[in-house]
């Protein structure tokens, strides 16, 4: 067997044919060979955009009550160890070793993607600690995401827009129904999507969850300030603004109440805990803002409905005459929506390569510029670590660098930072 994490990581790249395989037949025999059983309450995030806040703020919430907490998140920044943490601190090489040897022992010749692979692995390591409670995200869509191999006590969608057409299809009906599969009978499932697809709301219905919707069921106000959750039988006043910045937060805090709320009566919850758990949680590249100047962001987004976030939290910044935008993107994204949604925040375009076989090349980003508009040859680089490399060069003290586009361009652009 492989003896080292990196070596694990590359053998479990290459244990089935295609990086991406929806569907649990394969992973159903291998978890019940495992004997994987569940002991604490279980909450599942799935949805467009927002999985990773409000996962992030439910673990800091319950952390600050005192509950140890398993969180198994996807994908990385730096290190595979980021997507498995145990009381907010990414497990160790050995523990990840083990949890897959144990896989591995339990596959016999079933072949797993590397998210089966590494979402078995998790709850392997989890089931190692005593655990209060677990948070899983789903990796994509949800009915057949390796996640939904499991019984969540809570299940959340986010937000439904357009992302991954190829498996989930063309229209939020199609994605929608797809993200309620995580949905179960009698248990609370939250939608943070103030307009859900009819899909998702019949689904719902159909399966027998107790539905909350946010506008509906469940929803804030702001106060100088402040905000208010009111929840469908809890009201909480006075609460700060959630530590990771950006408007659309307070949408994502509202989701994780909601979820906290349906919890209540098995992991009961204190008003300081909740303030606290906000003021403190971090998550790297969601619109982070490293100190120093000029000033930089780094964000993810990598969808419309992200680049539309983006461009509304850029919006709410102060003034900086420049705005300089390292830009890298997969190849399957749709990048003209992308575009269209920050082009009237940025003055500078950086385009950049992605390696791998999904990633777009930096002429395609700058072909694509063009056909929307954006004036000029755009200078092309051959990774967002260059690009960011030659912004950080050319911009003036109080200038402004966005370096975004995918956890890929964030992650090559941590990499290089000074």
């Amino acid at each position: 067997m492989p003896d080292s994490l990196e070596a694990w990581l590359a053998y479990i790249e290459n244990q089935h044919a295609r990086n991406i395989a929806l569907g649990l037949d394969r992973l159903m025999p291998v978890k019940l060979n495992l004997g994987q059983k569940q002991v604490c309450p279980l909450i599942i995030v799935g949805g467009t955009n927002g999985k990773g806040s409000v996962c992030a703020m439910l673990e800091s919430i319950l952390r600050k009550a005192g509950y140890r907490i398993g969180l198994y998140t996807s994908p990385h920044l730096l290190r595979y160890n980021e997507r498995v943490r145990i009381d907010g601190c990414p497990v160790d090489d050995r523990s990840l070793c083990a949890g897959f040897a144990r896989v591995e022992e339990a596959r016999a010749e079933i072949p797993l993607t590397y998210f089966e692979f590494g979402t078995l692995a998790a709850w392997e390591v989890f089931s190692a600690h005593d655990l209060d409670a677990v948070i899983l995200e789903v990796g994509l869509g949800g009915r057949l995401d390796a996640v939904n191999a499991y019984e969540p006590d809570c299940a959340v969608v986010t937000t439904v827009d357009i992302d991954h057409t190829e498996f989930l299809g063309e229209t939020r009906e199609h994605i929608g129904l797809e993200k309620a599969g995580i949905f179960r009978a009698g248990k609370p499932a939250i939608c943070g999507d103030p307009q859900p697809p009819r899909s998702l709301v019949e689904h719902a219905r159909l399966v027998g969850a107790d539905l909350r919707v946010l506008g509906r069921d469940f929803g804030f106000s702001r106060q100088e300030g402040q905000w208010q959750f009111h929840g469908a039988a809890i009201r909480r006043s006075g609460l700060a603004h959630p530590g990771l910045r950006g408007d659309n937060q307070l949408q994502n805090a509202s989701v994780a109440l909601a979820v906290l709320e349906t919890l209540q009566g098995r992991l009961p919850v204190a008003m300081q805990e909740i303030r606290r758990g906000l003021i403190d949680v971090e998550l790297p590249g969601r619109f982070q803002v490293l100190p120093g100047r000029p000033t930089v962001v780094l964000d993810v987004a990598h969808n419309a409905q992200g680049a539309r976030t983006l461009a509304d939290n850029l919006a709410g910044m102060a003034f900086h005459p420049e705005t300089w935008a390292v830009f890298g993107m997969l190849d399957d994204k749709d990048i003209g929506a992308v575009v269209e949604a920050l082009k009237g925040r940025v003055s500078r375009w950086l385009p950049c390569d992605l390696g791998g076989p999904r990633g777009a090349t930096a002429l395609k980003l700058a072909s694509i510029l063009r056909q929307h508009g954006i004036p000029g040859e755009s200078r092309c680089f051959p990774s967002p670590a260059q690009a960011y490399a030659y912004a950080r060069g050319e911009a003036k003290e109080d200038d402004r660098i966005l370096v975004f586009g995918s956890f890929l361009t964030v992650a090559d652009a941590m990499r290089g930072s000074p």
